[in-house]
């Protein structure tokens, strides 16, 4: 017996993957959107938290330019109350400045694990913990070379 997706938790699940298939297909409008007007992102490396929808589109905008053909895989994801836990897989090319390392045409593969608090039907908050040692090494590190 098929089941309606009628909870919260389903419903914010299925929110979360049509925000990462609209990040992949590159609709940053559609993705702010998504977001509630006073957004707040926990990022790695800074001590407080960042606030507000344009310094969201900022990151995703510098990794859209950094990394145009980004693939977004969501390899687990699950929800507790307004809140939703994702293991993601992301893939690209560098063809454009990121973190102020020039396009090196690499190919990057890195993982993040993300959790999202939802308000209504909106995405509030974000806490997010990219590999970014991984994908720093990837783009700046000598290409190999055989010998």
């Amino acid at each position: 017996m098929a089941t309606k997706m009628d909870t919260t938790v389903d419903k914010n699940l299925a929110r979360l993957r049509t925000a990462y298939a609209t990040l992949e297909r590159g609709d940053l409008d559609a993705c702010v959107e998504m977001l509630t007007e006073n957004f707040i992102a926990n990022v790695p490396g800074v001590p407080d938290p960042l606030y507000g929808r344009e310094t969201w589109r900022l990151g995703a905008q510098a990794m859209l330019e950094g990394f145009p053909d980004l693939q977004i895989n969501v390899e687990d994801m699950f929800g507790v109350d307004d809140n939703v836990a994702v293991r993601v897989h992301f893939r690209g090319t560098h063809r454009g400045d990121f973190q102020g390392v020039a396009a090196t045409d690499r190919q990057v593969s890195f993982r993040s694990i993300e959790i999202y608090r939802i308000d209504g039907d909106k995405i509030a908050e974000e806490w997010v913990a990219p590999d970014m040692i991984s994908l720093m090494q990837q783009i700046s590190s000598p290409p190999a070379t055989d010998q």
